[in-house]
């Protein structure tokens, strides 16, 4: 993906025929559509989160055959015996699914920033604090509507 980037910025597939630079140009949006989240991954992460395991069957063998643990909500109808921690939730509810990922976020940022001040550099410090900020304006919206109700 990377390659057909960089030839469509140089003009190399201004050299091509249309029909061949059409082909390449397909394969680079079906690339980018599947893949393009991951292009720039340097290493495989350290563990994954899933929400519903039973919908996300195939993320969830992909970590299995990687050795990837796996933190997942497991519902009535999910197999817990696929996911290394489980966390007992209904998936289906979304004041569930946002509070407890709010809370799996807000873990990840605080333990990032007691990395940066081990000597981090001060854009992801930066980062941190403006995901920390919009997660909590999020968790209070959840807050106020639990209460509403």
């Amino acid at each position: 993906m990377k390659e057909l980037r960089a030839a469509e910025e140089d003009g190399s597939f201004d050299n091509l025929p249309k029909k061949e630079e059409s082909k390449l140009l397909k394969q680079k949006a079906k690339l980018e559509k599947f893949l393009g989240g991951i292009v720039d991954m340097e290493d495989i992460p350290d563990v994954i989160y899933i929400v519903d395991p039973k919908t996300e069957d195939i993320a969830v063998k992909e970590a299995r055959t990687l050795n990837i643990p796996v933190v997942a909500m497991i519902d009535t109808n999910g197999n817990p015996d696929l996911v290394d921690v489980k966390i007992p939730a209904n998936d289906d509810a979304i004041r569930a699914v946002k509070l407890i990922t709010s809370r799996i976020a807000d873990a990840i940022i605080e333990g990032r920033q007691g990395q940066d001040a081990d000597g981090g550099d001060a854009e992801e410090t930066f980062a941190a604090a403006d995901d920390s900020q919009n997660q909590e304006n999020g968790e209070e919206t959840a807050q106020k509507e639990v209460s509403d109700n």
